[in-house]
């Protein structure tokens, strides 16, 4: 009952009924209250609304409603992502930053931590340290695509293709649903003039190969 009330919740905010959401939401906790989805899609709400309404209230009550979600579950990534965007939203990145560190520490062996300091990073103008953290998270996870997605992006935008290719090849063959990704390895193959060594032809069906060198370094 309480997912069906998510996902109910889910589609009036998607329609722009906040208010109807945030009704279906509580709901949803009233019916499990150990529902972290439920927690956090309550906070997205209030967060959305204080954008809307420029109301402290509503943010004070989005970070409550982070919080209780990371409560029951501290590895729920789109409420980390949540409350890191609501501390800067607030003018507090050095909580955002702090935030996110510690649950990097506390989840070494997850790789979603270091794919959003390095978000976060970038967001910050530091490439370099988001470079780095991408390169923890594909090596902790090498078929992870948000990370081989985004540090293909850095590669791309440093203008080292070949390295970019590569990890955006990889992030297609564990998640091919990426037309983004698609996208820029399109352009990365137009501006080669063809084929790139990523590619085999194999009975006219194309496949990803493994890159001969290192997917990140």
């Amino acid at each position: 009952m309480a997912h069906e009330q998510n996902v109910e919740g889910v589609q009036y905010y998607q329609q722009g009924n906040l208010n109807a959401a945030l009704d279906t939401f509580q709901k949803s906790i009233e019916t499990d209250p150990q529902d972290a989805d439920s927690y956090y899609n309550l906070g997205a709400a209030h967060h959305q609304l204080a954008k809307m309404r420029q109301n402290p209230a509503d943010l004070q009550q989005a970070e409550t409603y982070y919080q209780q979600c990371l409560a029951i579950n501290p590895n729920h990534r789109d409420c980390r992502r949540g409350l890191a965007v609501l501390y800067v939203d607030e003018g507090r990145a050095a909580d955002s930053f702090r935030m996110l560190q510690e649950w990097s520490d506390r989840a070494p062996q997850l790789a979603d931590p270091k794919v959003e300091l390095a978000r976060l990073s970038e967001e910050f103008g530091d490439k370099t340290t988001a470079k780095t953290r991408l390169e923890e998270a594909v090596a902790i996870s090498p078929t992870d695509p948000r990370a081989l997605a985004a540090l293909g992006k850095l590669r791309e935008d440093s203008g080292d293709l070949d390295q970019a290719g590569a990890n955006y090849a990889r992030a297609l063959q564990t998640n091919p649903n990426q037309p983004q990704v698609a996208a820029r390895l399109s352009a990365i193959q137009q501006s080669r003039g063809g084929a790139a060594p990523w590619y085999t032809q194999t009975n006219g069906t194309r496949l990803v190969n493994n890159p001969t060198g290192p997917t990140y370094r």
